[in-house]
């Protein structure tokens, strides 16, 4: 029983770890004790602990007048050298960075961690509706919820993916249950295109135009998600458009060799 509580407790600081760096994003380059204490809802005398730990290990900076933290170097290439070539050379971060910019639209990269969808970034636009301004990366939810998690399911073989939707239904509570004709229907429609417009999920009440991030493993797909309001009046062709040529300038040896990110809008 004492090993059991020692292993919870050894995941639970693990988890105040990761989520102490995922809190720093665009909007939130500082933060304080109580800035932590206050998102996560964690005890102030652990958090300060915590905190002081990541000093130590060189992860976070202490601003020793304003007592803000931020992070260091060290964290921002923490695991980077056993990433694929487009995310060590920052072609994604550019990517985010452009679509950000032509469109003023909240940018999320979403990956597949078992049958959920994960952000693993949020880029807030200036035009980013309210519902989403708190989201961040770690955020997570069923495949089924969101498009994004449409296009990830299409990247995995039909049988397989056939056994995954069948499982989310199957687990998903009355609320949530939906039609596998339906769903599979989905799913093959983002096979033929390699993007789709629909839900962004995570409770934002968004809708998105997403795209699978080319060359990717199927058991490891990457989608990049362009997010607006749905009562916004946004020009999906144009959007698209926008975003098969930031693909293009920003993975152009992935398009160079015969791996199409997306068609240009007519």
């Amino acid at each position: 029983m004492a090993a059991k509580h020692a292993q919870s407790n050894k995941a639970k600081i693990a988890r105040r770890v990761i989520e102490v760096l995922e809190y720093f994003d665009d909007r939130h380059r500082e933060a304080t004790v109580m800035d932590i204490v206050r998102r996560y809802n964690r005890p102030q005398s652990s958090t300060s602990e915590l905190l002081a730990s990541l000093v130590e290990l060189g992860l976070l900076h202490k601003d020793p007048y304003s007592r803000a933290y931020c992070l260091t170097p060290r964290a921002a290439l923490l695991g980077l050298s056993g990433q694929p070539e487009m995310i060590r050379d920052g072609r994604l971060v550019r990517l985010s960075d452009r679509l950000l910019a032509q469109t003023g639209l909240s940018v999320a990269l979403i990956a597949m961690v078992g049958l959920d969808a994960q952000v693993v970034s949020w880029h807030h636009g200036a035009r980013a509706p309210a519902a989403t301004r708190e989201l961040s990366g770690g955020v997570k939810e069923p495949l089924f919820l969101s498009a994004a998690g449409w296009l990830m399911l299409s990247t995995v073989d039909r049988a397989r993916c056939e056994g995954m939707v069948r499982r989310l239904n199957a687990e998903a509570g009355e609320a949530h249950k939906f039609s596998f004709g339906e769903m599979m229907a989905r799913i093959d429609a983002c096979r033929e295109t390699g993007y789709i417009t629909g839900p962004t999920g995570f409770g934002s009440g968004t809708e998105s135009l997403s795209a699978l991030i080319p060359g990717q493993p199927s058991d490891h797909p990457l989608v990049v998600s362009v997010v607006y309001g749905r009562d916004e009046k946004v020009n999906v062709e144009g959007l698209l458009q926008s975003l098969g040529e930031a693909m293009r300038q920003c993975l152009p040896d992935l398009h160079s060799s015969n791996v199409e990110p997306l068609p240009t809008a007519a």
